[in-house]
């Protein structure tokens, strides 16, 4: 499976549901957490510049494939 990486900041609940959401998928496919990255826009310019209005973001870091929020269920069993 290709790294995910989970583009959120502190402090966002969009974002709290969203993490939960892609751990639920991660368990419901065998894998865990180590799947999945986060990286938090705050602490970067250039990402709060490209993601700062359109967070969280999932990313498939293999084919560059972005979902952004809101998302389902099905929306990311699809990027997995």
């Amino acid at each position: 499976m290709s790294r995910l990486t989970l583009y959120h900041t502190a402090g966002c609940h969009l974002c709290e549901e969203a993490e939960a959401l892609i751990l639920a998928c991660l368990a419901s496919r065998g894998l865990g957490a180590a799947c999945l990255e986060w990286a938090d826009i705050a602490e970067d310019a250039a990402l709060l510049e490209r993601y700062g209005l359109s967070i969280p973001v999932l990313r498939q870091e293999a084919s560059g494939r972005e979902l952004n929020w809101p998302f389902g269920w099905d929306e990311v069993q699809g990027i997995l």
